[in-house]
């Protein structure tokens, strides 16, 4: 996950330089063209932007190129700024000499040696600072300890110990070592506890000295909770079904994924998800007013309701929605208990007294869902997704397996929300569709998702 992360970092990374080139060229030439003749009149006025398009064609996509080919983007955050200057040297110098070659055997013309001039200087300053900037923010990031995911390392405890101390610093920044569980020791059931208690994304075996029996039961516990597991693979030759490999760190490591690997898609989803959120937010005052009036009117008590919820991998997080019952709700649960009419951990009934009337009508539109899109924006669900379940009932699921809903981002609606939840009174059922969700994921899966919802919230399907 990490090595296919730092690959779409390092394309943003390129993307975002071949825009600062742009922008440099472009102001370069504003400079020379309009400003550097209020200053001196008698300056030659040099020819339009047009001209200096093959130039901008040439440097602006492959200069990143030459910078990533002289190492510009590799260990930012351990680089001195000495480094930086000669890679970017030496970048520019390749760039400058393909410009010549095609001045010389092309007889394109630079109308302006002094544009190109100011481009490079002011070129050479931004790539500077953008990169000071990326390692200023990895060494807040170590320093705090914010943002990191939280992974297991498993194995012999010497081997643990020589896969962390061989890291990268950089890599090191992203990463918070939840435990280290010596599984040469200790049950397969401890490493699964400890990834229940620690909502880890994944697991790194390092497994030199451990059995493979241990290992690929270990990895099985692994796919059944949808957690990824990585296998120091720099000893292993056999080919497995279904792997795939990555790099950390300079070791090739075995993965096996049971969920979406990160990709452009998800980072597509994670975008598109704040960006909808943030129009769905807007176009949705006006129920949210309706909302706020309507509890005040109806209730006593607060307008919102906030509850403890299993986010990403188990993550606690609280989640917001409109209050729907009484104040007293929770205390009345309990004598509902034998009123249950969902198998499983979960606790549902169709006529619930709790809930008073204006509250079954927020229930009905799925207006009481609304304020869960400032849950979205601050990126702990996703517009589409399993849907949230109190920390509590998390606790209770008994399947292993079941815990694999929890390795996607949860959201506000899902295949159960639009096929209509009411008919659904098998906890398994319900697994089985976030499940067959997670298998079978695509942003197209998701577009049809968002557009069935509508119709199943104006039929009221499955509201309750």
């Amino acid at each position: 996950m990490l090595g296919r992360r730092q690959e779409i970092n390092l394309q943003l990374t390129e993307l975002l330089d071949s825009a600062l080139l742009g922008l440099c060229l472009w102001l370069a030439y504003f400079l020379r063209a309009s400003f550097a003749p209020l200053l001196w009149p008698d300056l030659i006025a040099i020819p339009p932007l047009e001209q200096f398009y093959w130039v901008i064609a040439v440097v602006v996509p492959f200069m990143p190129v030459v910078l990533e080919y002289r190492g510009f983007y590799n260990h930012v955050y351990l680089k001195t700024p000495a480094q930086s200057v000669r890679q970017l040297g030496e970048s520019l110098f390749i760039m400058g000499t393909v410009i010549g070659a095609i001045v010389v055997f092309l007889k394109w013309e630079v109308p302006s040696r002094s544009v190109v001039i100011l481009a490079v200087a002011m070129s050479g300053i931004a790539l500077l600072l953008r990169e000071g900037v990326q390692r200023e923010r990895i060494r807040r990031s170590l320093a705090s300890g914010k943002g990191r995911e939280r992974v297991i390392v498993a194995g012999a405890a010497a081997d643990v110990q020589r896969l962390i101390e061989k890291m990268p610093a950089d890599q090191r920044a992203h990463l918070e070592v939840a435990a280290r569980i010596d599984i040469t020791l200790k049950p397969v059931s401890e490493l699964v506890q400890a990834m229940h208690e620690g909502s880890v994304s994944r697991v790194l075996f390092a497994a030199q000295h451990v059995h493979f029996n241990k290992i690929e039961e270990a990895v099985q516990a692994c796919e059944t909770e949808g957690v990824e597991a990585w296998i120091a693979a720099d000893f292993f030759q056999t080919a497995i079904a279904r792997p795939t490999f990555d790099v950390l760190g300079g070791r090739l490591m075995l993965v096996f994924h049971s969920t979406p690997q990160v990709s452009w898609s998800l980072l597509f989803k994670s975008i598109f998800d704040r960006v909808g959120a943030l129009f769905l937010l807007t176009l949705s005052l006006p129920f949210w007013l309706i909302a706020i009036i309507g509890i005040r009117l109806n209730s006593k008590g607060p307008i919102f309701f906030r509850q403890e919820r299993s986010g990403h991998y188990g993550k606690p997080f609280r989640m917001w929605k409109f209050r729907t019952m009484h104040t007293n709700a929770e205390a009345l649960r309990a004598d509902l208990e034998a009123q249950n009419e969902m198998d499983g951990p979960v606790f549902k009934i169709t006529h619930d007294p709790r809930i008073f009337s204006f509250g079954g009508w927020l229930r009905r539109t799925s207006v009481d869902e609304l304020p869960q899109l400032l849950n979205v924006l601050r990126g702990e669900m996703s517009l589409v997704g399993p849907r949230p379940l109190p920390v509590y009932e998390i606790e209770k699921i008994e399947k292993h397996a079941q815990r694999r809903r929890l390795s996607m981002k949860p959201g506000l609606t899902c295949l159960w929300q639009i096929t209509g939840r009411n008919g659904i009174r098998n906890f398994d059922d319900w697994v089985a569709l976030d499940l067959e969700y997670i298998d079978n994921w695509s942003l197209w899966l998701d577009a049809k998702i968002l557009a069935l919802t509508l119709p199943a919230v104006l039929r009221g399907v499955g509201a309750s």
